[in-house]
């Protein structure tokens, strides 16, 4: 393999391992402070207790995606040099607004909620962790503003003299419309999420207490699971017709912008007028033409496309690669198109998981009841990793879908503003790379094993036991210690 081939190897295995960890924090930083508001509003205790429950999985979520992320940025300077060259002046301004006003905010603000139980003003204590919601999804919003300009480059110009990307508005790179659509998308995936996860464990807890023949278990099933496990399948609810939205609005855009990339998301080998959209293929796909398309349904790929159902052309994948010829000079300007396909049908696929458990929960929960079937608890188990490997696969189709562009063209734009992964990559013999690969694979995978550990430790260990919640007038000294324990 060559050093090209190891560098994406490595940056693909460090963002998928990231990512994991990301759609858990933006959705659950949300969460938390809505618990703590209804604690706040209500005086109930057992808002307070789920508050703390949950509060303690956020915290080692965020500590691990923090760890794994300040590599990422690493790696632009290492393994991908000349596109950092390329393009820092543009690439390196929404990463700048990212580390100096969102990390700065959420980071801030979390040590003051760890450390301000009984030492703030019930309400300020509250602003904490609702500025530290805020916070992270205002870093998801920059991050997604770099990732957007390589998807669909404004904002900027090519300077011949330099051979570089210049920025040119921080403003038109910041509301690019690639990333006001993706934004919104991301976000409702990380509820989907979270809103999973929340359920998943308040169900399986329910179902837990339901069956014990325990009067105090089934009064606590009913008044402390139910309504956490009701109002996640809620969130879980509207993530899931947000995600619909977005990700519709999404899609037209990317047709526009990245013909190929829908192409091959959809192994469309040749242009055709109201194609069908594709369920299931048997082929090599990357061998376009050996593609067979077992099960299709009409009029969906149209309003996909273009919001019609009839009368819409779309570009094959042979046809886009030889008109990328012609406008940029000899070259294989196709993704891998069986990676694309897939990864594109397994996000969809995926986010199935959460909606069964979201239409199961809510069935089985509705008019006060508390379910007591076993099945119902290891359902909303299962149901957990099902939108963190939806959202990975998303990011899989989104950013394999444009190689082999590291700057996709913009249709509309400047025609010398791009650049492939080929002439982005560091010049670094294959040897250094792999070093590097193992070490963060070895150390990613013990990461890996520390996070479930303590995930499934406190998750299986439940909520502390009923105390009153704490007086502002009477702080607890040893609050912060065991706070900060739970972050480590």
């Amino acid at each position: 393999m060559s050093a090209l081939d190891v560098s994406r190897w490595q940056f693909g295995i460090t963002t998928v391992y990231h990512f994991l960890f990301v759609p858990l924090t933006i959705g659950l930083a949300p969460l938390v402070a809505g618990m703590q508001t209804a604690w706040v509003i209500t005086g109930k205790e057992h808002w307070y207790r789920l508050t703390k429950f949950f509060g303690k999985l956020f915290l080692i979520n965020f500590a691990l995606g923090v760890a794994t992320g300040i590599v990422q940025e690493f790696q632009f300077g290492m393994n991908w040099s000349e596109y950092s060259r390329f393009v820092g002046d543009v690439f390196g301004a929404p990463l700048a607004l990212e580390g100096l006003v969102a990390f700065f905010l959420e980071s801030t603000f979390l040590g003051l909620w760890i450390f301000g139980w009984s030492r703030l003003p019930r309400l300020v204590h509250l602003a904490t962790i609702w500025l530290v919601a805020i916070g992270v999804n205002a870093s998801a919003f920059f991050i997604i503003a770099a990732n957007s300009f390589m998807q669909h480059p404004v904002g900027a110009r090519y300077n011949p003299e330099t051979g570089r990307a210049e920025l040119t508005s921080i403003v038109e790179l910041l509301t690019n419309n690639t990333a006001l659509a993706a934004f919104p998308h991301v976000v409702a995936g990380s509820f989907l999420t979270a809103g999973t996860f929340v359920a998943g464990i308040g169900g399986w807890w329910m179902v837990r207490n339901a069956r014990g023949g325990d009067p105090a278990k089934l009064e606590e099933a009913r008044t402390l699971w139910r309504p956490v496990a009701r109002a996640s399948l809620v969130v879980v609810a509207l993530a899931g017709v947000a995600l619909i939205y977005t990700g519709d609005v999404q899609g037209k855009l990317m047709f526009q912008q990245q013909p190929m990339k829908m192409a091959s998301a959809e192994s469309l080998c040749h242009t055709e007028t109201d194609p069908d959209f594709s369920v299931l293929t048997v082929g090599t796909h990357n061998n376009c033409d050996s593609v067979t398309h077992v099960i299709e349904v009409p009029f969906v790929l149209p309003w996909l496309a273009e919001g019609r159902f009839t009368d819409v052309t779309l570009d094959g994948v042979v046809d886009l690669q030889q008109s990328y010829v012609d406008q940029f000079g000899p070259g294989d300007y196709r993704p891998n198109l069986f990676v694309t396909y897939w990864a594109f049908r397994a996000m969809i696929g995926l986010a199935g998981g959460s909606a069964l458990l979201c239409v199961v929960g809510l069935w089985l929960t509705r008019g006060g009841r508390v379910p007591h079937q076993r099945w119902f608890g290891w359902l909303g188990i299962a149901a957990i990793p099902t939108p963190f490997l939806a959202n990975s696969a998303g990011w899989v189709f989104t950013e394999m879908g444009r190689q082999p562009w590291v700057v996709v063209p913009n249709p509309t734009g400047d025609p010398n503003l791009r650049l492939t992964v080929q002439e982005g990559v560091s010049q670094h013999p294959a040897s250094t790379v792999w070093i590097s690969l193992a070490v963060f694979t070895l150390l990613y995978g013990a990461l890996a094993v520390v996070w479930f550990y303590l995930m499934r430790r406190y998750a299986m260990a439940g909520p502390d036991q009923p105390k009153p919640p704490p007086d502002e007038s009477s702080p607890d000294q040893d609050e912060p210690v065991r706070q900060l324990s739970f972050a480590y």
